[in-house]
């Protein structure tokens, strides 16, 4: 069957975050990281099954869970995953948190390439460890590794933990299996352990691959933490459901204590139930969203392309975050983030969230219906023609 996703659903009033943090019933979000489609209908139709149950107590984790998780990521992504190998949590950021709780100590760096999604800056921060910075090349609306200013930050031994974003947040990067090796290889010369976020995985456009960093073999498998959720793919982060994976026995015990001493050990039973459905009946709708969301990039692309010639929309191979290189208008990201939303009532995310190297940058959320997306850049281009010059 085909799935509507030019439906227009009205979330505000539903307690969402990203449409009801501002009092502005103008404001047209497009910041959040989260889409404005309903979920697969598998997965509703497995929750209401749970909420007609009427009982909502503790959650014990049966075994299909393990088992949904395990088949999807062997047979679509060819990474084989073993039950013991699991430390179920209530979300990516409080697991990135905890692994670096479990992993570093105090003042200890954590490599980053930025600019990279501004939560891994708020998790270390708040373990008290140092954000090291390694800026990505950037020429042609593509992002590279500067591998050899990566294999000096990473050569200092005060730096433990590399914080890998596969997909690529903000960047819209889809790692190869060339470019994931030999990050590996060099955190393996120097003793740092790779910490792959890889929540956005099942969103890579035609001509790309996701490939895990724990499937290019036992040695970088072993020298990694893996963390995975269906969140982003299936719309469904605030049913707060996420993996972490570690092959390691010696790495899994620290961290188990760490997700332990952060009170983050328990889920909730829709979470269970919806990563259950969504792996096991979702796959078909996924496809079809995954068409949906890359025909929405062509779009974005093609229209600021054709009206706006000095800006740049980076070449996206996976994520529905668009990023935006507006530095030939000579406007600070704090400004054009404010301005947008005082003058046009559009809320992006300026570029500076993700570190210094997004200066001049903004980032826009186009998983929405066709009709929003195009409001939003009618919003952006009236903005750009009469305050962006």
């Amino acid at each position: 069957m085909r799935y509507d996703f030019d439906e227009i659903v009205d979330r505000r009033g539903s307690g969402s975050y990203k449409w009801d943090s501002s009092y502005d019933r103008d404001m047209l979000p497009m910041w959040v990281a989260d889409m404005d489609f309903r979920t697969a209908p598998a997965v509703i139709d497995a929750l209401r099954r749970r909420v007609e149950h009427g009982v909502f107590g503790y959650t014990k984790v049966p075994d299909e869970y393990y088992a949904a998780v395990m088949d999807w990521f062997g047979r679509r992504h060819g990474l084989e995953l073993k039950r013991e190998w699991f430390i179920y949590t209530s979300g990516v950021v409080p697991a990135v948190s905890a692994i670096i709780k479990a992993l570093a100590s105090p003042d200890d760096g954590v490599l980053l390439l930025t600019p990279v999604y501004n939560c891994f800056f708020s998790s270390i921060r708040n373990n008290d460890c140092r954000a090291v910075e390694s800026a990505l090349l950037y020429h042609d609306g593509r992002y590279t590794v500067d591998f050899d200013d990566f294999e000096r930050k990473a050569a200092d031994p005060a730096v433990k933990l590399f914080l890998l974003c596969n997909p690529h947040n903000p960047g819209g990067r889809v790692w190869s299996a060339d470019e994931l090796r030999r990050l590996g290889d060099i955190c393996r010369r120097h003793g740092v352990v790779v910490v792959a976020d890889e929540i956005h995985c099942e969103l890579v456009f035609p001509g790309h691959r996701y490939i895990p960093f724990a499937s290019l073999g036992p040695e970088y498998r072993d020298n990694s933490v893996t963390c995975v959720s269906p969140s982003k793919a299936f719309n469904i982060a605030g049913l707060q459901i996420a993996n972490i994976i570690v092959s390691d026995a010696g790495r899994r015990a620290l961290i188990d204590k760490a997700i332990n001493i952060n009170e983050v050990c328990d889920v909730n039973p829709f979470g269970v139930v919806a990563l259950i459905a969504a792996y096991n009946n979702g796959e078909e709708w996924l496809r079809q969203l995954v068409e949906y969301l890359y025909a929405n990039y062509i779009y974005l692309k093609e229209y600021i392309e054709a009206r706006f010639s000095e800006l740049t929309v980076t070449r996206l191979e996976g994520t529905y975050l668009a990023w935006i290189d507006c530095r030939a208008l000579g406007l600070s990201s704090a400004f054009m983030e404010d301005s947008l939303m005082e003058r046009e009532h559009l809320w992006i995310n300026g570029g500076t969230h993700y570190g210094a190297a997004g200066e001049g940058f903004i980032r826009i959320n186009f998983a929405c219906p066709r009709r929003t997306l195009a409001d939003g850049l009618e919003r952006f281009a009236r903005w750009i023609s009469r305050h962006g010059r």
